[in-house]
């Protein structure tokens, strides 16, 4: 007898099962064995439901070390366009930079990102937006561990009475106070790079109280 109530396994596309299958690998705890993609996103607002990605960029770290040639940028063509956030990220509606769509621009995102750990600054932003984009065309969300550069940075901070400390810090903070160049800021793949040099910098910091692994990282 055939259960019609039998949930059924949806049909998902290979980039898919091959990036789920890649959880079944454990990420190690040594910080020097564990592969982090560093990413930003390029929106044309901030609101998950009715804006979209324009560019993805993304940078691989891996034992200490930003690896350029391990990196990822990729437009992707929206019909939603936002004039004003134009005029911060500067992707032009019409430019002339070669755009994918966006199912497109997410199968290259899962192949490069495997089960790497994600680094971002103000990470719920862009892995919402990674997550909408996927639930537009059917598939679940993010599966891989993600880190919050913001939060990081104020676990580094010293606990003590004579340092200030804020509610929030930008990027534009982080890279003042470790003197990093803002040249290229407020593009996907500069940001990341960034939010890299950061990361590093606030690993540096925490070496000071004792080596961290990757779990005490998520504490």
């Amino acid at each position: 007898m055939i259960n019609l109530f039998k949930k059924q396994k949806k049909d998902y596309p290979d980039f898919w099962i091959t990036y789920e299958k890649s959880f079944e690998n454990k990420i190690p705890n040594d910080l020097k064995s564990v592969r982090f993609v560093v990413l930003d996103t390029e929106t044309t607002g901030f609101d998950y439901n009715t804006d979209r990605i324009l560019c993805i960029g993304a940078i691989g770290l891996q034992n200490n070390t930003i690896a350029i040639q391990d990196s990822l940028e990729v437009f992707v063509h929206q019909e939603h366009y936002n004039i004003e956030s134009a005029e911060i990220h500067c992707i032009l509606k019409k430019g002339k930079i070669e755009r994918l769509s966006e199912i497109e621009a997410l199968q290259q995102l899962l192949e490069y990102l495997g089960n790497s750990v994600i680094i971002a600054h103000h990470t719920k932003f862009d892995i919402t937006m990674i997550n909408r984009a996927l639930e537009r065309h059917g598939l679940p969300k993010l599966k891989n561990k993600a880190l919050d550069t913001a939060v990081l940075y104020k676990k580094s901070l010293l606990m003590t009475t004579l340092l200030e400390k804020k509610e929030h810090y930008t990027l534009d903070d982080l890279a003042d106070k470790f003197n990093i160049s803002k040249e290229d800021r407020h593009t996907a793949i500069g940001d990341s790079y960034i939010t890299a040099i950061a990361f590093l910098k606030i690993l540096n910091r925490m070496k000071y109280r004792k080596e961290p692994t990757l779990k005490d990282l998520f504490k």
